[in-house]
């Protein structure tokens, strides 16, 4: 298993899957979302694997899509075809969902756009006191991908899905915790270890149970959610990114600058 962007290892029974592309800020694009299904993939295949354990390397759990590279398309007059990305993305959302085992996300500093995705999309979510969740996609012009309104809708309801998707306004760990979307928020210093020790505890534990509680809620509430991720989230990407919009929301946000949307 050949990994660019991605750092795998197992340790007593947990698999840990650490992106590892900081001078970018972990940003998402196609390469890290084939390393992350194939890395899932493999912890899900592998007897030795109980629980799995999704970090980030750096100062950011992931800083969300490639905005420089759209940008570089963008100023060259190019057109920014981002299906194959989404599609790759809404496979890694679901992934996460329907392996047996256990999923553990370890946050630190900002979650956004895809970030914030797969950081809510685990089991449990431990928070780094600094960590901040941004549903960025607006600011851009576009909508949230790689499942994260599906999720949000589905655990804090629609009226505040909405909100967070449409103003992009952000959510502090202790916001995530008091929302029940983090399990547990700790000092920076100690997420590393804080993560590994829940991962530990239910490495211990009964791991047939663990699988058929997963299958239960997987069925009960995402039994939908491959084809949602296929025939929504894919086509309503695809729409705002063929907008002026995102072009202007692109360059906006690499000019560090206010967008002027054209609603087009």
């Amino acid at each position: 298993m050949e990994l660019k962007k991605i750092v795998y290892s197992v340790e007593n029974g947990v698999a840990v899957v650490a992106m590892n592309f900081p001078g970018n800020l972990n940003a998402i694009d196609e390469q890290m979302a084939d390393d992350l299904i194939l890395a899932l993939q493999a912890a899900d295949k592998d007897p030795e694997v109980k629980v799995i354990l999704l970090k980030s390397l750096g100062k950011a759990f992931s800083a969300g899509g490639d905005i420089g590279y759209f940008y570089q398309l963008v100023k060259a007059g190019g057109d920014v075809n981002m299906d194959g990305l989404i599609a790759k993305v809404g496979v890694v959302a679901d992934l996460m969902k329907k392996t047996g085992k256990p999923v553990v996300t370890a946050v630190n500093g900002a979650a956004a756009g895809a970030g914030f995705s797969l950081a809510i999309g685990g089991d449990f979510m431990v928070c780094a006191d600094n960590a901040q969740l941004i549903l960025a996609f607006v600011n851009l012009g576009l909508v949230p991908d790689t499942g994260a309104t599906y999720l949000l809708a589905k655990s804090i309801g629609a009226s505040r899905a909405i909100r967070y998707a449409m103003l992009g306004t952000p959510i502090k760990a202790d916001e995530a915790l008091d929302l029940g979307l983090a399990y547990k928020v700790v000092p920076k210093e100690e997420l590393e270890a804080e993560a590994m020790k829940l991962c530990a505890k239910l490495a211990k534990g009964p791991l047939t149970s663990y699988a058929n509680s997963k299958k239960q809620v997987y069925d009960a509430s995402f039994s939908d959610y491959a084809k949602w991720l296929a025939e929504t989230e894919v086509p309503t990407q695809a729409v705002c990114s063929a907008t002026e919009d995102f072009k202007e929301g692109v360059c906006a946000f690499m000019e560090k600058r206010k967008p002027v949307w054209q609603g087009k």
